[in-house]
């Protein structure tokens, strides 16, 4: 009876010693797939220099728009695609929230502008959030330079409430 038990535990040993090296072997897999996944993020940088810390997701800062009314302001960085660059400088970019709105992005004192060819591409920007009130001619303006037609231009009629960012420094993702 003492052998039966003696070899049926070093069969258990020998068992749960396979089970551990089989176990090891498949966390090493998993974190090698992770490696793998896990690129490095780069950007490229324009205006002042920031960092992608604590930027808000555009859904979030989609909230902060909601609540606030023209005029008011706050500081801020987020993080969202682009939609639509200023195609005679790269002087203004519109970015897109997931409530449907954009945000008008201009640069400070235009001490900077954006690559024209990075619509669909996520950037982060850092600088001051408002609600503003768009006149007729400027966002005709606008319209212009984005490449709207005679007639696209033409229906725009009345001033609009925007939700507008004054951005002092963009990160622009590039891996």
């Amino acid at each position: 009876m003492k052998q039966i038990f003696s070899i049926a535990l070093v069969l258990l040993v020998l068992v749960s010693c396979k089970e551990e090296k089989k176990q090891i072997e498949e966390v090493a897999k998993v974190e090698t797939q992770a490696q793998e996944q896990t690129q490095e993020v780069t950007y490229d940088s324009f205006g002042k220099e920031i960092t992608a810390n604590d930027a808000l997701t555009a859904k979030r800062m989609a909230v902060h728009y909601e609540s606030m009314t023209v005029g008011d302001s706050v500081d801020a960085k987020m993080i969202a695609k682009v939609d639509e660059v200023c195609q005679a400088k790269g002087c203004w970019m519109k970015l897109d929230l997931p409530n449907g709105q954009q945000v008008m992005v201009k640069f400070k004192d235009y001490g900077f502008f954006m690559p024209k060819d990075i619509s669909g591409k996520e950037v982060i920007i850092n600088g001051k959030a408002f609600v503003n009130e768009v006149p007729v001619d400027e966002q005709r303006h606008y319209a212009e330079d984005g490449g709207a037609t005679a007639e696209e231009i033409a229906k725009i009629t009345e001033p609009k409430k925007t939700y507008s960012f004054l951005a002092d420094g963009v990160l622009l993702k590039t891996k």
